[in-house]
């Protein structure tokens, strides 16, 4: 398939999962949404999250509680699949999202800050996928792993929740175009902290 017909596809994704915002079921549908992207689907539960938060304003935290918990319970199936079935189902769906050539750069960086590693994708727009179904493969520690996940997704998803909670629809548009850059600038910061702290110590 070309690049124009996998665009096409991620936009009819897109708006589906967009649809159920509207439905009684988008409570279930987040659930999902964010436990599947942690191991193969395409869109961010992010764009659900922010259209249930804008809803339902009183219940945006409650909306990122529930995010954060089938995020980090698909990050952990992610996790399994590299563990136990990379050869047949998580290399073909790197390998689909072209991410093969990232696959012996994450190797390398997880021999050298694993913890950070994860974190820096559960937080980031960088295909968290390609994380937990690598860190199964060169088996990552466990613990190490559930803790950077939950750490850093819950944060992601809490910061979206806050912001939709006193700004409202207001915040949609902003947050849809700067949301990328806000959380890479926020995550350059936070190494340099690391840095600072351990060149001080």
């Amino acid at each position: 398939m070309d690049g124009r017909g996998k665009r096409n596809i991620i936009r009819r994704l897109y708006d589906w999962v967009l649809h159920w915002a509207h439905t009684p079921y988008g409570t279930w549908a987040l659930f999902i949404l964010a436990f599947t992207e942690s191991s193969f689907f395409p869109i961010p539960p992010d764009v659900l999250l922010i259209a249930l938060a804008i809803s339902l304003p009183l219940k945006s935290f409650r909306f990122a509680l529930i995010c954060s918990i089938g995020s980090v319970f698909g990050g952990l199936f992610g996790y399994f699949i590299g563990y136990q079935l990379m050869d047949i189902i998580g290399l073909p769906i790197i390998e689909f999202y072209g991410l093969m050539d990232k696959y012996e750069m994450i190797k390398k960086s997880y021999e050298e800050n694993n913890a950070l590693i994860v974190f820096i994708a559960a937080f980031t727009p960088i295909p968290y996928k390609l994380i937990t179904i690598t860190a199964g493969a060169f088996q990552l520690n466990i613990f190490t792993f559930t803790l950077a996940s939950i750490v850093g997704r819950s944060a992601r998803f809490y910061i979206v929740a806050w912001l939709i909670h006193h700004y409202g629809e207001s915040i949609k548009k902003f947050i849809d175009k700067y949301f990328n850059l806000l959380t890479v600038v926020f995550t350059v910061l936070l190494i340099l902290g690391f840095v600072v702290v351990k060149l001080m110590l």
